[in-house]
């Protein structure tokens, strides 16, 4: 694929700059638009923020703007090239209304799902939700090429699915063994509602003080807790992440919703077992050492117990997962686009 071919990459999440240069905070608005930047003639199109994020995003065409008209304005000024494709990532209102302008004048559109947006709307708006985003889901999807990282993120027969990964050689080399003298339990992620953070600590608050968890991501929202919670921030360099994953020998990915959790696999990747609660059980596949829990004090309480005891085990089960690589997702999506 030559790079004269353009694409532009076009999300509802936010970018800042400093400077010339350009941040976002979900690391998928740095990873995929610097991929496929490779093959591709990239451009991407955003909102604005005001808050320094935490990804730098090696780009130099990124468009920020402030409100929807000017968001709209930017996608329609990239319409005098015939030769340019469009990649909406995820259904909200603000792709909703760019893919009402692209289908007006017909140009190419694919649209990526990484996440259950009904779910997701329901824990944001309650009973309308799930409405509200099926109305948006099939406007967009109707004359989309559909891409997902889940097969239950689309009601299509038609669709291409992928594997989002940030995994390198890095993350499989000079694995670290874990102390075992009292759970060492983490969590990788945002603070929101709809991640499960709060619902977790909750629950970790129930817990003897032989046990700890640590929180490692921006914390946009304060948590009450007692001392055994440790919150570590967001951390995007990846050696220092590794340690992180290291330093602890559980992992407990607490979503009410999840298509397909890239913790998961960084956890793995270095033999660290994941919990997650009933909700996201299809998350698991055939991964080993990935333990469903109920979401209550009980449940969690002897998954832990059941995992410390046979950790060896469970490790040596570890080693047969196959994880998928960033450069096989990059690949993937590339090879869809073209």
């Amino acid at each position: 694929m030559s790079q004269d071919k353009k694409l532009v990459i076009i999300n509802n999440e936010k970018i800042s700059e400093n400077e010339s240069l350009f941040y976002c905070d979900n690391i998928d608005l740095k990873s995929i638009p610097e991929g496929l930047d490779k093959k591709l003639n990239i451009c991407v199109i955003a909102r604005k923020s005001n808050i320094k994020r935490f990804h730098q995003i090696k780009l130099k065409k990124i468009k920020l703007l402030g409100n929807i008209f000017s968001f709209l304005l930017s996608i329609f000024k990239t319409f005098s090239n015939n030769d340019t494709n469009y990649l909406l990532i995820s259904i909200t209102p603000y792709t909703f209304f760019a893919y009402l302008l692209l289908f007006l004048f017909r140009k190419k559109t694919f649209i990526y799902l990484r996440s259950n947006g009904y779910e997701e709307y329901k824990e944001i708006l309650g009973f309308f939700g799930p409405a509200i985003y099926h109305l948006m889901y099939i406007v967009v999807t109707f004359k989309s090429h559909i891409i997902v990282c889940q097969k239950r993120l689309t009601k299509h027969k038609k669709y291409d699915l992928v594997f989002p990964s940030e995994l390198d050689s890095n993350w499989l080399e000079n694995r670290q063994e874990p102390s075992l003298d009292k759970p060492r339990l983490l969590y990788v992620g945002r603070i929101k509602v709809e991640k499960g953070v709060f619902s977790l600590t909750k629950i970790f608050n129930e817990i003897s003080d032989d046990a700890e968890l640590s929180i490692a991501g921006k914390q946009e929202n304060s948590i009450k807790s007692k001392k055994n919670i440790n919150f570590l921030g967001l951390e995007t360099n990846i050696s220092k992440l590794i340690k992180i994953y290291d330093n602890h020998n559980i992992t407990v990915l607490p979503s009410f919703t999840e298509a397909h959790p890239k913790a998961l696999d960084e956890s793995l990747a270095r033999l660290r077992p994941v919990i997650i609660f009933n909700e996201i059980s299809h998350v698991a596949d055939d991964r080993y050492g990935v333990f469903v829990s109920n979401r209550d004090i009980n449940s969690f309480s002897k998954t832990i117990n059941f995992i410390i005891k046979n950790y060896e085990n469970i490790k040596n089960d570890m080693k047969k997962n196959n994880l998928p690589t960033k450069q096989e997702f990059i690949s993937e999506i590339t090879k869809i686009l073209n």
